[in-house]
């Protein structure tokens, strides 16, 4: 039973990740509500190119955080975390200093360092009993922080006239002092007690060979879950860097509300609902569960979608409930589902390695589709393109789920009947 103390010490952590976390996006996704039209590059779309040089950054960090994350040690990483935002910060001013198009490389220089911030922020949380609890605050955090960046961002381009090339920087500055006090914060949460280890296992910083042992013994289940998680960071991705355009392609009335308030509704749902798996400490059977959790994640996006093909339904239900939907599956990988795998099988490592051999994969998928629509030229606009991506990766994602769920239920039944 999990005592007053421990309910109090784990809700000031889940506040305090959450807030870190929410303010990071500042630095990562305002520029994604700007148009920035008016200049192409080899024949592309300027915004086009932005975003995808920003994913591609995040790619190459989260390759080199497979080793970077598994390896960090737990000291210093307040720090980090300032230094790391600090050079995406700066790289948003270079991106306002220099004239277009000649600034798109600074969005490589954005994504690099913020893509390893995930993995230093959940080092302080992984490990515990209650990590679902706070872990689940942290990841929604993902869902509100965005459409809160996005918000912000419209505030600033509308009511403070600022040009949609300085906006990021702007944007960022408005956060940098409650991102140092956040900090400060969760430097002063407190290690893992001996409880938490006894059921959670300790974690530590893994070595080459360590990394290698767990992908050659659960190497298919791995390799389910990354698909599984390439295919919903891709439709995250798109959804993420052109919602403000698939809204414009709908034609239907929007205002800069609107992110904040479908992001809101998702990030509650999603908080309750991983929040309570902390209440569940069967380690195997909440893994069972979060497959199953991802499992409807897919098909409602796939329901969802087909409803709003038919004009059933508005865009602003089909965006809330196509986001619900895929953050169902996002947000697990991201707080629940490698932290009690590690539990389950008592695997000697931590979460960071398993979410950035995941990540890295994810965005490749990110870049090569978004790549894909605009090299071969598919003549969709954003709103219709996504809708078939839904479609189409929603019922590979349900497939992978369902069989990632198997693989695993027979690995831990073969495990236990040699124990």
């Amino acid at each position: 039973m999990f005592t007053r103390k421990d309910w109090l010490g784990a809700a000031y952590a889940a506040l305090v990740a959450f807030c870190l976390y929410s303010s990071l996006f500042a630095f990562r996704k305002a520029f994604n509500v700007a148009a920035f039209e008016g200049y192409q590059l080899a024949g592309l779309d300027y915004k086009i190119i932005l975003v995808i040089t920003q994913v591609a950054g995040y790619m190459a960090s989260k390759f080199y955080g497979i080793k970077f994350i598994a390896s960090l040690k737990r000291i210093g990483r307040g720090k980090l975390i300032l230094t790391l935002a600090g050079a995406a910060w700066l790289s948003w001013l270079a991106f306002g200093a220099i004239p277009p198009p000649y600034n798109w490389p600074c969005l490589f220089f954005s994504g690099f360092p913020l893509g390893m911030l995930w993995g230093v922020v959940f080092s302080y949380i992984e490990g515990r009993r209650m990590t679902d609890f706070i872990s689940a605050a942290l990841a929604v955090s993902f869902i509100f922080g965005s459409g809160l960046a996005k918000s912000v961002a419209s505030f600033v381009m509308q009511q403070l006239q600022v040009t949609e090339y300085w906006m990021p920087f702007v944007t960022g500055a408005l956060f940098a002092f409650p991102l140092a006090l956040f900090v400060y914060l969760m430097e002063k949460i407190p290690a893992p007690t001996q409880q938490d280890i006894l059921q959670r296992t300790v974690r530590l910083p893994m070595t080459g060979s360590q990394r290698t042992g767990i992908l050659k013994t659960y190497g298919t289940g791995l390799f389910l879950l990354v698909l599984v998680y390439s295919l919903v960071t891709i439709l995250r991705e798109v959804r993420d860097s052109f919602m403000a355009d698939m809204w414009r392609d709908s034609g239907e009335v929007y205002n800069l509300t609107v992110f904040a308030k479908t992001e809101t509704i998702i990030s509650i749902i999603l908080l309750l609902l991983i929040a309570s798996m902390v209440l569940l400490k069967n380690n195997y059977k909440a893994l069972q569960l979060t497959h199953w959790i991802m499992a409807i994640g897919f098909l409602l996006s796939l329901v969802i979608t087909i409803a709003y093909q038919h004009s059933y339904i508005t865009t602003f239900s089909w965006m809330l409930g196509v986001g619900l939907g895929l953050y169902l599956v996002y947000i697990p990988f991201n707080s629940i589902l490698f932290e009690r795998l590690i539990a389950s099988f008592r695997i000697a490592g931590n979460v960071g390695f398993l979410i950035y051999l995941a990540d890295s994969f994810g965005y490749l998928g990110s870049v090569t589709v978004l790549l894909s629509k605009s090299v071969f030229s598919i003549q969709l606009s954003w709103l219709n393109f996504y809708q078939e991506l839904v479609l189409i990766t929603g019922i590979i994602g349900l497939i992978a789920t369902i069989a990632s769920s198997i693989y695993f239920a027979r690995k831990f039944r073969l495990q236990k009947s040699h124990n």
